[in-house]
């Protein structure tokens, strides 16, 4: 039925909102929203130091994006920490290569903390390396499936464990994350030509951020997730945080004591820097900004399930 017109914006639990062509929603032929670029108009995030954060959980967010892959186009995710949305606040260049970003996704505690501020109701945050493993042990047959970061090892590994995960999964291609920016013009032409509904982007930040920005133009359609380290937690090649630090929001020191050498700079530059705008911010009454279009526990993506007015 294409844009226009004012239609019914059916939520993850039934409930209904108006959605116009101003808040950039258009239905399918199922009578499905489908959000256009502008689609942060159209669902409910919180902004944190000006990063327009999902109110959404593993669930509901891997149904949307089952449906969102089969439908034209091509639309990029980012599992967005601390760090992300510290780089985005202080650097000019960074956050205009996120400007193109259709979804980022509260991949940090700190960042859920921030946003229950801002009445977004959630329970836990979107974490990269298990949405990544909650997905893809959810799909089937007709959804495919492209590997892009790691080494050959991790992707030998990464594939293995997922086929016994998933015996459905199809996994139509794969690359390391070991290329020159010569060979991303090919890496692109494999990926159109293999037209994979998933296109996981694993090269840590912010390179991956420079690539889905690079590139995201000449993909011809599916969605293309920035996951981070998913690949070595997934492998096994990497330790991942026990829950319970992961549920406190500690995850950051259980990756500082494995890798102190690599990350202790980093986590000390952005968790500092962080912090600090967060305070200035707030004085200012703009480091927290809602933008709630349901019920704020509920999530902002559609469910084809049964509505009620």
């Amino acid at each position: 039925s294409g844009w226009g017109g004012l239609e019914r914006w059916v939520g993850p639990t039934g409930m209904t909102s108006r959605l116009t062509v101003s808040d950039g929603g258009c239905l399918n032929r199922a009578g499905e929203v489908i959000m256009r670029s502008d689609h942060h108009k159209a669902t409910s995030t919180v902004e944190v130091l000006g990063t327009p954060l999902q109110v959404t959980d593993y669930e509901v967010f891997s149904d949307f994006c089952h449906r969102r892959v089969k439908e034209a186009g091509v639309f990029s995710v980012d599992f967005t920490n601390t760090q992300i949305v510290t780089m985005r606040r202080t650097q000019a260049a960074f956050r205009a290569e996120t400007e193109g970003v259709d979804y980022f996704i509260p991949d940090g505690m700190p960042l859920v903390w921030c946003m229950n501020q801002g009445r977004a109701g959630l329970k836990d945050r979107v974490y990269g390396p298990t949405f990544f493993r909650h997905c893809l042990e959810r799909t089937t047959r007709e959804f495919t499936h492209y590997f892009l970061g790691g080494s050959e090892g991790c992707l030998e590994r990464l594939r293995e464990r997922m086929k016994r995960l998933n015996h459905e999964i199809q996994i139509c291609g794969y690359r390391n994350g070991y290329f020159s920016s010569e060979e991303e013009s090919e890496i692109v032409n494999e990926i159109n030509a293999l037209s994979p509904d998933f296109i996981w982007v694993g090269l840590g930040t912010p390179k991956q951020q420079s690539f889905v920005h690079r590139w995201k133009s000449m993909i011809h359609r599916g969605g293309v997730f920035a996951v981070g380290y998913a690949f070595d937690v997934n492998a096994g090649t990497k330790p991942d945080p026990p829950l319970w630090m992961q549920r406190m929001g500690l995850g950051w020191a259980f990756r500082l004591f494995s890798e102190p050498r690599r990350l202790a700079g980093r986590y000390l530059k952005y968790n500092s820097l962080f912090l600090f705008f967060m305070l200035w911010d707030g004085v200012c009454g703009r480091a927290i900004t809602s933008h709630l279009r349901s019920e704020p526990s509920k999530g902002p993506f559609h469910d084809p399930g049964g509505t009620s007015d």
